[in-house]
């Protein structure tokens, strides 16, 4: 049999643009002449789950699990998937809510038989946990336990008649993946028991950089890749890689049914991270290294691309955007609008660098200030100030330029004082602060700090990504939380800011709110 890989994208994950790491194997694949095919099972998943949802509403509405809200969403199904491909949407927040929130009961709904709560962005079994290897397995064992069984028990056999592929590899990067990724994975192995099971991605690099990693997938998956894909899997096809990068290939998957209006290029100029500081960075405790692309070759690659499929944004995926990347934009733009995620730089101070980045099309871009304390950012390690951060979102702000602040809360320097300061930094610069994300600390499962604060297993689960930690000034989660929903939240500038936020899609979708310049 001649080789092939079918490459599958698997749910649950935001549909609203192409995956990026198959995207790129894909530009590998082609290079080399191996025969390939990528399906976007996520998206196609979540449609047809949508469908499946609306027609059994439709046919029996006096069904006692169907409310009123449901049997309307299913009623404006086709009508909410069309505004949320046209820019129109974009300019109206309310309808644009209402249409996601409708798209979301229906999926909620084809799930909820089955125990799960399923969202346009998340997967929740009320059984299974994606950090148990035995809930893995067992779901592989049973995938007719997954929603979305009915399904591709169907489209799989179909597509491998289509494409007689000898492996066939998930890109498994959230754990909200996970479950239905192996549910496919057993459903393969039952059905088609001489195809390769592949996997990678970045949550199988996660789990394969954990010290003593010993596979506990043995007679399900045959192979598991760690870090970037494109050479170790053109080595299982019997080929060896010349070490070429290659832009992505997003003609490989269909663009057109994305939950976005209009085509959005998934683009990585590096994998790991420029910095590689910070403590608590798992990065660092994954030995990730970073490997960026030339600038020059990004720009060029953007421009080929942006020719070729004319997008209507470029999404940055690096880790963080380097200063010679930026300032390589800011001097060869690539011809669509862009955004990606920064630290703060000096750079970005500067109100002149700002004005060009706008000028390249940068439209919006995500900055993990994490604090507005500097004795907790010095303990993190960040290299920034608040000086510089504040500095940075006036310039941003006077460019034209969006910005989608990250805010890291119950860290262990943090105490309630130290977040009461982050509050203060934020409902001052609230005019300038286009998005937020709040986020309270995990503490990583491995790496040099862990052992200092580690206090347990994080969740019960041998694939566990975090720990508990006992926070040394009695700043727990409980407190910290409380915090956030009783003054953080509630105060009337950071409420108006939460109000913006796109729900789900969050920053995949908020450029599409930034009012053109």
């Amino acid at each position: 049999m001649k080789k092939g890989i079918l490459l599958i994208h698997p749910p649950t994950a935001k549909a609203c643009e192409a995956p990026g790491g198959p995207a790129r194997l894909a530009g590998a694949l082609r290079r080399h002449g191996v025969a390939f095919r990528v399906w976007d099972a996520n998206l196609e998943g979540q449609l047809r789950l949508m469908e499946m949802a609306a027609q059994s509403s439709s046919a029996d509405p006096r069904n006692p699990g169907t409310d009123a809200w449901t049997r309307r969403s299913a009623r404006h199904l086709s009508e909410n998937l069309s505004a949320l491909r046209s820019v129109e949407l974009y300019r109206n927040p309310d309808r644009y809510r209402r249409a996601v929130k409708d798209l979301n009961r229906l999926l909620a709904a084809a799930a909820r038989p089955f125990g799960v709560r399923l969202s346009l962005a998340d997967y929740e079994d009320e059984r299974l946990s994606p950090v148990r290897s035995a809930d893995l397995l067992h779901s592989a064992a049973a995938p007719e336990g997954n929603p979305f069984y009915p399904w591709f028990r169907g489209q799989l056999p179909m597509l491998l008649a289509e494409f007689p592929a000898s492996h066939v590899g998930f890109s498994l990067n959230y754990l909200s993946q996970a479950l239905t990724t192996f549910a496919m994975a057993g459903f393969l192995r039952r059905t088609f028991p001489g195809i390769r099971i592949v996997l990678g991605g970045g949550l199988v690099t996660s789990w394969m950089r954990r010290p003593g990693w010993k596979t506990p997938f043995e007679g399900l998956v045959d192979d598991l890749i760690d870090g970037p894909g494109e050479a170790p899997l053109l080595n299982l096809l019997g080929l060896d890689g010349d070490g070429r990068p290659d832009p992505p290939d997003i003609r490989a998957i269909s663009p057109a049914d994305y939950l976005s209006p209009g085509t959005i290029l998934p683009y990585s100029a590096s994998s790991g991270c420029w910095w590689r500081r910070c403590a608590f960075c798992p990065e660092r405790a994954e030995r990730n290294p970073y490997l960026p692309l030339p600038p020059e070759q990004v720009t060029t690659d953007l421009r080929i691309l942006v020719r070729e499929t004319e997008p209507a944004l470029i999404h940055l995926l690096d880790n963080a955007l380097s200063p010679p990347l930026l300032a390589a934009l800011a001097a060869d733009p690539p011809g669509a609008p862009w955004y990606g995620f920064t630290r703060i730089l000096p750079c970005l101070a500067d109100p002149k660098f700002c004005g060009k980045l706008r000028n390249s099309g940068c439209v919006m871009l995500k900055l993990g200030i994490e604090s507005g304390d500097p004795g907790v950012l010095a303990s993190l390690n960040k290299g920034i100030d608040v000086r510089t951060a504040a500095a940075a979102l006036k310039s941003l702000k006077a460019a034209g330029i969006s910005t989608y602040v990250y805010l890291l809360f119950g860290t262990p320097a943090e105490t309630p004082a130290a977040a009461a300061r982050t509050l203060a930094f934020t409902v001052e610069h609230a005019e300038e602060i286009g998005f937020l994300n709040l986020a309270i600390f995990n503490l990583p499962a491995y790496g040099p700090e862990t052992r200092e604060f580690a206090s347990g297993e994080f969740y019960p689960g041998d694939l566990s990504l975090y720990r508990p930690f006992a926070h040394p000034q009695g700043w727990n989660r409980g407190e910290v939380r409380r915090f956030l929903e009783r003054e953080f939240k509630r105060h009337p500038a950071v409420a108006a800011i939460l109000r913006r936020d796109p729900p789900f899609f969050t920053s995949n979708h908020a450029p599409f709110f930034v009012p053109a310049s």
